[in-house]
Order: structure tokens, then sequence, then C-alpha cells
């Protein structure tokens, strides 16, 4: 088994960013969800909600991002990488509450503007810590502005079981992981308790739970009910659709694609 791809979304819920490498970060990875929009009471925003998110692409340039409409690449913005204000304010993403920074007035006016609600680009500063829950963490760590865990690894053989189910398959971008990895068996992750890629060494802390943003087309934004459906028939849990296995990093600074993965049952 090797590993296959690497993403990241440096905006939550905005389009990913597939690469050949990566730096490991306690949080998750390099860039990888450390903006994110929260409407004005400080909820966090997502295409579970509006789908009409998954239109907006973001890519890394040397000075920031470059976030661009995909039907028309002329509505765009810069965003530099360090926030143009001081204002703080705080933002909730699912049971935590956290301190964002804004980024910049006329970033929040665009989105605001594009997305047609009120809402601002929040940054997570360093000093600010959201600490997995002790349930599942080894030594205290912390994580971005991701649904759940640090690291998010999925089976490329997983997915192509599950589209031999599907009438019309469904591509990879629809579970958003970090990591793919290629070779084994379909969901044969479910048995692991840690992975080794390349030199870093994760622990697995829980399946992934999906939602309704499975089924938001990414190049569209529209919304059906698969492959949630037919998930749901084979892969339900405790009532709960599991698809992927959440982690966090044990050890290393840096993966690549090509990486061989050794999975580790104890």
């Amino acid at each position: 088994m090797y590993l296959q791809d690497i993403y990241i979304y440096p905006i939550k819920s905005l389009g990913g960013i597939r690469l050949e490498e990566s730096i490991l970060e306690e949080r998750g990875l390099k860039l990888d969800r450390r903006w994110m929009l929260v409407d004005k009471e400080g909820m966090f925003l997502t295409q579970r909600t509006f789908s009409e998110m998954a239109l907006l692409q973001v890519e890394v340039e040397e000075s920031g991002l470059l976030v661009f409409h995909k039907n028309d690449r002329s509505i765009c913005i810069q965003i530099p990488f360090q926030p143009q204000t001081e204002f703080f304010k705080s933002v909730k993403i699912w049971d935590d509450e956290v301190i964002g920074q804004i980024v910049d007035e006329k970033v929040s006016k665009w989105f605001s503007s594009t997305l047609g609600m009120e809402c601002d680009l929040v940054i997570m500063p360093e000093s600010t810590e959201r600490k997995l829950s002790p349930k599942y963490a080894v030594n205290n760590e912390s994580v971005g502005f991701a649904d759940a865990m640090p690291y998010l690894l999925i089976g490329q053989t997983s997915l192509d079981e599950l589209n031999t189910r599907l009438e019309n398959p469904v591509p990879m971008d629809r579970f958003r992981p970090n990591l793919v990895f290629a070779g084994g068996n379909p969901f044969e992750d479910d048995a692991w308790h840690k992975v080794k890629v390349g030199d870093a060494v994760f622990k697995i802390t829980k399946p992934c739970a999906r939602c309704v943003m499975t089924t938001v087309n990414q190049d569209t934004a529209e919304k059906g009910k698969e492959p949630l459906k037919t998930l749901a028939t084979y892969r339900t849990f405790d009532n709960k659709v599991m698809f992927g296995q959440n982690m966090l990093l044990l050890k290393g600074d840096r993966i690549r694609v090509g990486d061989l993965v050794v999975p580790s049952f104890m």
C-alpha cells in the first residue's frame, strides 16, 4: 500500500488542493483548515447548509491564498497569509467555541457579496488552542477548524467498492480526505490502530461519521441523495454512517505521494 493523494482545504468547506508533499503539524497538514467562514454571530458556515460554497476554489500563492469562482475565474480575491485587522471574535464550530481573527474587512465583504450572506473570514491564531477530547488525545493535541480531528484517511479501494453499488459513481472529493492510500482491501482500515506513512506515524482515533455534505456535487454545488443513501445500507454503526478514519499525528514532519503505508493493529 502507498500514499496516492494528499489534499488540503485551507478555507473550511471551500475547494481542496492536491499536493505532492506536505508538512505535518499537530493541528493537521500545513495550511489545512486554518481559515473558516462564519456568520455575524460567529457560527461556522459549511456546504451542509450553503452548498454553493463548493463553487469557490482555493489556490496557494507565494504571499497568500487566491479564491476564485469555478464558473468564472474573474470572480476572485487574494487573501494575505497575515491578517490585516486586529479584530478578534468568538467563533463556534460544533461544540467548541474559540477565538478567531478577522482576516480583512474587504475580504469579508467579498465573501458576503459572492455568497449572498453576511459573513467574515477568520483565521485561527497560533494563540488559539482547540483541544481534542481527552477521550482521543494522546498528548493534549489541538486541531484547526476541521470538523473533528487533524487528519482524515481514506482507502481508494473503499471508494471503488462503494462505486460498484452506485448507478453514478462519485469522486473522492465528496469525502474531503487529507490522505488517500492505494492498495489493500476495501475498508480494511477499520481494523487499524496506527498507521505509518513514510517516516510519519499516525494514531487512528475513530471512524469518520458522514453527513449530507457527501451528497453535494463539488463541480456544480447540486445536492442529491447519493452516496449517503447507499452507504447507509452497509456502513451504519451506532446509527452513524462511517467512511474513512480520523487520525492524529504521533511523529513525523513530512509526507510525500508514493510513501509506503504500513498499518499496525495494536
